[in-house]
């Protein structure tokens, strides 16, 4: 027969046991289901479609940019043959006086085709030049504004 004291101290040992599983389930079970759990779970959930909706967005920008660089490229190739069909009907039907196509203009740069007078034509200029190195150029801080002395605080007490 067993003694009651060792009864007594396996189902205190099993009780303290049985007590601290149970307050481990009951603390994970809190965390689970708390108010901060649920918000933490929902603020996850909203962060993973706004990524999810920011890499669609991101797809799209791409598809279209893409899309938008082969129609340039088609419209550049549509405006050649366009352009060299107008000069060569041109060149035929002007007896050979008419605007010169595209190709011969790329291959044959002479610059003894171009007239006297348009030889010195430059691009107009997006800035305005400076006239003299110690003038102030347009990105200066300073362009175009004029200083007016300020007075010292002993003449603006006098005035």
């Amino acid at each position: 027969m067993e003694s009651p004291e060792l009864s007594r101290d396996a189902l205190l040992v099993a009780g303290a046991i049985v007590a601290i599983i149970g307050l481990l389930l009951g603390y994970l079970w809190g965390r689970r289901t708390s108010p901060a759990a649920k918000k933490y779970r929902e603020v996850e959930r909203k962060l993973d479609q706004v990524l999810q909706d920011k890499k669609i967005y991101e797809d799209e920008v791409v598809e279209h940019f893409t899309e938008t660089a082969k129609l340039l490229n088609n419209l550049t190739g549509n405006y050649r043959d366009v352009h060299n069909h107008l000069a060569k009907g041109a060149s035929t039907l002007c007896q050979g006086q008419g605007p010169v196509s595209l190709e011969r203009s790329e291959n044959n740069l002479s610059r003894a085709e171009i007239p006297a007078d348009l030889a010195g034509i430059q691009p107009p200029l997006d800035y305005a030049p400076k006239t003299s190195p110690s003038e102030k150029g347009m990105l200066n801080e300073e362009f175009g504004l004029e200083r007016k002395p300020t007075p010292l605080p002993e003449e603006a007490e006098k005035a």
